[in-house]
């Protein structure tokens, strides 16, 4: 069944919030309602259509920047998930489903026997971060390590948020999604991903 015509133009409005300035796509949601002039309480379309909003409107407009960008973002995802490689990480958000532009953050979600063990290495290493509390998996409040780190290929600090979760939760963090995607991969699979999106490049230099 289509989506209602309201929800649609909330997507497609949170769309163009997400990739212009970055917001989360709730955040981006409750603003296009606010923008758009809708009353608040107005029905919020779901991630899936924005998520193809989100889509299109890359494919429009940001066509010639998005591949790399996402690619750098991807790559300092996987520098910070082979350094916490004993927190067992897992990348999530928009980096990981191949959304994100250079004003996306990078989300992490670690496993950790002990939940003041990443949060004790990070003060070992000397990472600066700021602890907060977020949403977790399933709603429940969890602990988030937010810090800033330099993406050379992007020449600019990017948002790294590391939420801190307990290794029981692995099990259910992998549940394939509405679509059939798995929601978040290890660092294995973002060299997985690292190698198809080079790949064609070095294709096209080859001819």
């Amino acid at each position: 069944m289509p989506a209602p015509p309201v929800a649609v133009e909330i997507a497609h409005a949170a769309a163009r919030l997400a990739v212009e300035e970055g917001l989360e796509w709730g955040a981006a949601k409750r603003r296009a309602v606010r923008d758009l002039g809708l009353p608040a309480r107005t029905a919020l379309p779901d991630n899936d259509l924005v998520e193809d909003a989100v889509r299109e409107y890359i494919d429009l407009f940001c066509a010639d920047t998005q591949p790399q960008e996402l690619e750098a973002l991807r790559r300092l995802a996987l520098r910070w998930m082979e350094r916490l490689e004993a927190f067992r990480p897992y990348l999530g958000g928009a980096v990981w489903h191949g959304t994100a532009t250079r004003l996306s953050d990078v989300y992490l979600v670690l496993f950790c026997d002990d939940p003041k063990s990443a949060e004790i290495a990070l003060i070992d290493h000397g990472v600066r971060y700021e602890p907060t509390t977020v949403s977790g998996l399933r709603g429940e409040p969890v602990e988030a390590l937010s810090l800033s780190s330099h993406s050379p290929e992007l020449g600019e600090e990017i948002g790294v948020h590391l939420l801190v979760h307990d290794l029981d939760d692995l099990r259910g963090a992998l549940r394939r999604d509405a679509r059939g995607r798995t929601p978040r991969g290890d660092a294995a699979a973002v060299r997985r991903l690292l190698e198809q999106e080079t790949a064609p490049a070095a294709g096209r230099q080859s001819h």
